[in-house]
């Protein structure tokens, strides 16, 4: 599977470590940097870059990191066509794929260590939808409202 990744300062150090644990499992990564560390940097000059290039990659996930998640969750989900969602553990990681067909994963990466960080990463990458009528229906609603800015119920 190919996973695109990217972070600002906050989270460098857990953006390194994921792209080499999750090359070791056998995931073919696209880093959309930072490449270094800049205390200055900006998320979304990474985020949505990223969040793009899962849009236009079909079959691929995607992982944006910061200090909380917060804003960048917020910048991958200006892309049209992208469900982010921000999880901070395990069950919340599971229930993006399940439940919402999410395509990118936000974490925070003062808010974990990094062994919690790629359990949670993980459990997203390897999470199928479960394509419960359900949630593709309240799926769809959400990209009927992103398509003709109206919530159409079926």
């Amino acid at each position: 599977m190919r996973v695109h990744i990217a972070t600002d300062h906050a989270a460098f150090e857990t953006k390194q470590f994921l792209v080499e644990s999750l090359r070791a499992k056998g995931y073919e990564i696209i880093d959309h940097g930072a490449a270094t560390l800049d205390p200055d940097d900006d998320y979304p000059a990474t985020v949505i870059p990223c969040a793009e290039a899962v849009r236009d990659d079909p079959g691929s996930l995607g992982i944006v990191l910061g200090g909380s998640g917060n804003g960048e969750q917020i910048a991958a989900n200006k892309v049209k066509g992208i469900r982010a969602a921000l999880a901070y553990d395990i069950g919340t990681a599971q229930l993006a794929r399940e439940h919402n067909n999410a395509q990118v994963v936000s974490l925070g990466g003062r808010m974990h260590t990094l062994q919690e960080a790629l359990g949670i990463v993980l459990v997203f990458l390897e999470t199928p939808f479960s394509h419960d009528p359900r949630h593709q229906r309240r799926i769809d609603l959400i990209s009927g409202y992103e398509n003709t800015g109206q919530v159409t119920p079926a």
